[in-house]
């Protein structure tokens, strides 16, 4: 009787609600659009980039879990307080809240209950479940930073509501106080994802509770009212008549107990429940209203209005009602003129989240750019991947640049531009993540850092946004040194495959397969990041060798049937031949056709992706939401314009997903996009018009727009080749201080027997080429090359390249080493494509790994498998021992061989055993480590055999637990 009085009240709100603003855009949206698949959404309730984000937690741990909820879950644990929306990493879910009845339970899985989809509600600032196991109806709505909770009872005696501090992450401390018998307060500090991440709560009851109990290490202490440690759990008890509701008021604070308290005075509407979900639904109302979207599909506009909604969730909130805040470098601050939050996921939202914003909520934009600044003096550093108060360096990449500086070209001003400038040339020079190495070379070397061939382009691309910022300001000096260094992308470019490719020991990496996800790229492969030249594209097009070369690599990205290859990446999702929408860098590739002289292959593409990567279904989403990308992707490819490049004021024409979109500007003006024809098959360009005149580009710029106006498209269901082409194209290209790329070093990957060949070459046509063979820095006075050399020593050779007009390149170093024995060895198992070791030799020739085994290519993997070796010393002799260097690293799934046998043999290669050695550490040491396994041999073989078992599979205490296990190796040392 009560949920039905419930929904009736819901009803009659929506009533009001929509009798109110004309339209009810909340009823659009699906909190659970996200929540199955791999979106790693919540349906909890939460306020537009509000602080506290109440909700159902059903799952611990693992990839899917990373929210704490998936849609497959049949389970409850409990409601905690704060949910991240669609990351790759798990962390939040604090303070856990759960309500029970007969004996209080302090072991979640006995606590725990069971609960059907149909009980389930969930709609913005609303969130509904029936929990089976105590007949208890949980209700939650929630304001900016505090959530309300309405918990419906049986008749009994014993109604409790539990509340769990050590809930999922590892607590470091945490501490409880019974205020009042309507009041408790506590705090907690936990390692995840931020490994001090410090959180206070204080909750408020409707009505006093009659007894309580506080457990630690799971065990009821009595008679106390306070409790410190790392396992604190409390219950609360009511005596309650049938359907009973029992309101609970909490509030959060990063900074102190006093700040929870402040913050949840604040909240004036205290436990009137309707209220404040009149006010949450409001809240949502208005913002969801910015964008006005017609349609007659329901389906449709229910997956773009959650789109939009999810949009509209992070950043979050961080300060307390008094402006309070704990920065990066955990002391508390007070913000004069802004509101600071966290929960930056930049290396994804750069891309369309944060330009969705510049054009809609410019500020809150203004807001998030002198939260930067102040993480930058605080914190030492503008943000990355901060969360909470703790910056995780998660991603690479240093992008709250781009963010910046697309929010100063689209007008955002009031903020500390002379400061800005300096915290984005700080941020790029520093020692860190490869960065200096890309300073000095002009690259990251894949010798030198992991990732590299993904860091090289986007700091070349963070870099072209300094430069922009700097040209705005007046800064002309800066503008030469980042509009150079934004080029850089060059020097990974790989003319003879036509692909971004890392570069080590001079040359490339090699084996080469674009197909493969290995540690050359970031979350990814070569397919993924050989269009990341957004700053550069028709650059890129020039060197590729034109149009139709570049049009037609393009098209191979769409269509090949070649799958992925190398390392497991399940962030990898949302496959389009290569193409993967399920990740962020590839976000803006399909909008590049409209580069070349086939834009209507980005009218196919776009309609393709958004019919059939988003859906209104709880796996309505190809890959994690990522804090808002996702969604905001479908949000502004929806209104037929896309920021390819954020930083400047260009936006690419798509094709638009609705009949008529309204957006509605702060300053009061509107920019109508009107597509009369749209239906399922018209989706090609025939016509467009701006503010009743033709239009003739395939991009529009902002300023066309910033203050409102009408865009036109006529649609057809087939192309028009002639008139897409007598459109204007967009144009991305750097055009001053052009740089010639790297030379490239061509000859062995590191070592080599008897002699080797080496060729060096330029990726642009018609420059000069000078190199030394002995270390010493070339110049124009150096020997020039003249064509391919054979070496039959080691040495040290050094390139350079220079051409009329530009700028000379970095200079290229490759280091050679000779293999001085008469070793020969034979791997008798399946080498990991992705970790050979650079070749057959790569245990014998003298070369070690080293501890970051993601660095060059020097260590030989197996992957699941034992490893089995027969090292031939060409003749028979006196061995006094052997070894083989084996590398840990429990986090990556490499552990050590459990056994490692050493058998030996003379010419007749009749193995006998000479000693097993056990692993030297346990498999749960997560100290990354490099060990000798080896023995004594004392006596005369010839032949040397090596047998390590694999590990096996990984078990429960492992977060991959039933994946495989690695084995790593480099260098068998006889003595």
């Amino acid at each position: 009787m009560r949920i039905n009085k419930i929904i009736i009240t819901l009803l009659l709100f929506v009533n009001v609600s929509s009798a109110q603003s004309k339209k009810d855009y909340t009823a659009y949206v699906n909190p659970f659009i996200g929540t199955g698949g791999h979106g790693h959404t919540y349906p909890g309730p939460a306020l537009p980039f509000g602080m506290i984000q109440p909700g159902p937690d059903t799952r611990l741990d693992g990839w899917d879990g990373c929210s704490g909820y998936h849609y497959t879950d049949s389970i409850i644990y409990g409601f905690s307080q704060t949910h991240l929306s669609g990351t790759g990493i798990e962390d939040y879910c604090d303070f856990l809240f759960m309500p029970t009845t007969g004996k209080p339970q302090f072991i979640n899985k006995e606590y725990a209950s069971p609960f059907q989809k149909k009980n389930e509600k969930a709609s913005p600032g609303y969130y509904r479940t029936f929990l089976d196991k105590y007949k208890v109806n949980a209700e939650i709505t929630t304001t900016k930073r505090a959530g309300l909770y309405r918990f419906t009872f049986p008749k009994t005696n014993q109604a409790n509501i539990i509340i769990d501090l050590k809930h999922r992450d590892k607590v470091l401390e945490s501490w409880v106080e019974i205020v009042n018998d309507r009041e408790i307060k506590g705090y907690r500090k936990s390692s995840a994802w931020a490994k001090g991440q410090e959180l206070y709560f204080h909750v408020r009851y409707n009505k006093p509770f009659k007894s309580y109990g506080i457990a630690v290490d799971d065990v009821l202490q009595t008679g106390i009212k306070k409790a410190k440690g790392k396992n604190i759990k409390l219950y609360i008890q009511f005596e309650t008549t049938e359907q009973e509701s029992i309101l609970a008021q909490v509030a959060i604070s990063a900074v102190d107990d006093l700040g929870a308290l402040k913050n949840l005075n604040s909240e004036r509407d205290g436990f009137n429940f309707a209220k404040t979900l009149s006010k949450a639904k409001l809240a949502w109302n208005n913002e969801l209203a910015k964008i006005d979207a017609e349609s007659t599909n329901k389906k449709q506009l229910t997956t773009f209005y959650t789109a939009l909604y999810h949009s509209l969730l992070n950043p979050n909130l961080y300060m307390d009602v008094d402006g309070k805040y704990r920065g990066l470098d955990n002391k508390i601050h007070t913000a004069k003129d802004f509101e600071y939050y966290t929960v930056f996921s930049l290396w994804d939202t750069y891309r369309t989240e944060n330009p969705l914003l510049a054009l809609i909520d410019k500020k809150r934009t203004l807001d998030f750019i002198k939260t930067f600044l102040a993480m930058h003096q605080q914190g030492g550093l503008l943000p990355i991947w901060p969360l909470a108060n703790e910056e995780t360096f998660c991603m690479i990449g240093n992008h709250a640049i781009p963010v910046i500086t697309d929010a100063y070209a689209k007008g955002i001003r009031g903020f500390d531009t002379k400061l800005a400038l300096e915290a984005m040339k700080h941020a790029v020079n520093r020692k860190q993540f490869g960065i200096s190495d890309y300073a000095k070379n002009g690259a990251v070397m894949a010798d030198m850092d992991h990732d590299s061939a993904s860091k090289t382009v986007e700091y070349a691309y963070d870099d072209w946004c300094i430069a922009q910022f700097a040209k705005m300001i007046g800064a002309t000096e800066d503008y030469q040194t980042y509009i150079t260094r934004a080029q850089n992308w060059k020097n990974v470019y790989d003319p003879t495959t036509q692909h971004i490719r890392a570069r080590n020991n001079g040359g490339w990496w090699k084996p080469f397969d674009a197909t493969e996800v290995n540690n050359n790229y970031t979350e990814g492969n070569s397919w993924h990041y050989s269009f990341s030249t957004q700053q550069d594209v028709n650059a890129h097009i020039d060197l590729m060798g034109g149009d139709k070369i570049y049009q037609s690599k393009l098209d191979e990205l769409f269509t090949t049937k070649l799958g992925l290859t190398g390392r497991d990446q399940s962030d990898i999702t949302g496959l389009i031949g290569q193409y993967a929408h399920g990740n962020e860098p590839s976000h803006h590739i399909a909008y590049l056709f409209n580069f070349t002289s086939h834009p209507e292959k980005t009218q196919f593409y776009i309609n393709k992706i958004m019919n059939e990567q988003y859906h209104d279904q709880p796996d309505g989403l190809s890959g994690n939401e990522d804090c808002g990308q996702m969604s905001a992707w479908l949000v502004m490819s929806a209104m037929g314009i896309y920021p390819v490049s954020p930083g400047n004021n260009m936006y690419n024409i798509g094709t638009p997903w609705f009949k008529k979109m309204t957006v509605n500007l702060e300053n009061g003006k509107k920019i109508v996009i009107n597509a009369p024809a749209k239906n399922q098959s018209n989706y090609y360009i025939q016509g467009i018009k701006l503010n009743g005149k033709q239009y003739q580009k395939l991009f529009i710029n902002y300023e066309d727009l910033a203050n409102g106006g009408n865009l036109n498209f006529t649609l057809s269901a087939t192309p028009d080749l002639k008139y897409l082409n007598s459109l204007q194209k967009p144009v991305m290209k750097i055009t001053e201080s052009l740089i010639v790329p790297n030379p490239i070093i061509d000859g062995p990957q590191e070592t080599f027997k008897d002699k080797a060949m080496v060729n060096i070459t330029s990726a642009l046509p018609e420059t000069e080429i000078y190199y030394t063979l002995d270390g010493t820095e070339p110049n124009e006075k150096s020997k020039k090359y003249a064509g391919e050399f054979e070496i039959n020593n080691g040495l040290t050779i050094k390139a350079i390249a220079y051409k009329s007009g530009f700028k000379t390149s970095y200079v290229s170093t490759a280091i050679y080493q000779k293999i001085t024995n008469n070793y020969t060895i034979t791997i008798n198992s399946d080498i990991n494509k992705s970790f050979t070791g650079g070749g057959n030799d790569a245990l014998i020739d003298g070369v070690r790994g080293a501890m970051n085994w993601r660095v060059g290519n020097r260590w030989q993997g197996v992957w699941g498998k034992d490893f089995e070796a027969v090292l031939d010393l060409g003749k028979l002799q006196k061995v006094n021992a052997v070894s083989i260097g084996a590398l840990q690293d429990t986090q990556a799934w490499i552990i050590f061989p459990p056994e490692t046998e050493f058998y030996t043999a003379g010419d007749d290669m009749n193995f006998k055993l000479v000693a097993t050695v056990k692993s030297p550490t346990e498999a749960n040491d997560y100290t990354i480590q490099i060990k000798e396994l080896g023995t004594k041999i004392n006596g005369d073989c010839r032949y040397i055999k090596i047998i390590a078992k694999n590990y096996g599979v990984l078990p429960a205490w492992h977060e991959g637990a039933g994946g495989l296990a690695h084995t790593f190796f480099d260098e068998i040392t006889v003595k």
